[in-house]
């Protein structure tokens, strides 16, 4: 069982900066992958980032390329989203998910765990 808390969201202005963090429990947090996806209202949950449990392999939605950067802290048990050049269309709420012994994947359902989710708004 894998337990994840989101933290760091907030209101930025257009071009600012933001950096979540998504705080696991579990001893397998390690052999997670582990990813980052955003809901904006009345959207679809999509993909923003994911990394691997193992050789740090990270993989990025096209429109957060160039722009945002994943990673984690195993011994922290701890995944960060450093969110940079944030534009409007970033504004949604951000959640963090765990793959058990998967590799990194870009669909909400290959996912086992979810937290609850940090707001993120960037105003114009």
């Amino acid at each position: 069982q894998v337990q994840l808390v989101e933290s760091g969201g907030g209101l930025v202005q257009a071009g600012g900066s933001l950096r979540l963090s998504c705080a696991a429990s579990g001893r397998t947090f390690s052999s997670c992958a582990m990813g980052w996806f955003r809901q904006a209202p009345g959207k679809e949950r999509e993909f923003v980032a994911a990394i691997s449990w193992n050789d740090g392999n990270t993989g990025y939605a096209d429109s957060v390329k160039g722009r945002f950067t994943i990673s984690r802290n195993n011994a922290k048990n701890t995944v960060y989203l450093q969110m940079n050049s944030l534009k409007p269309e970033d504004t949604a709420v951000y959640y963090c998910a765990a793959r058990l012994f998967g590799a990194t994947a870009v669909t909400p359902n290959e996912y086992d765990y979810w937290g609850q989710g940090t707001q993120v708004t960037v105003s114009s």
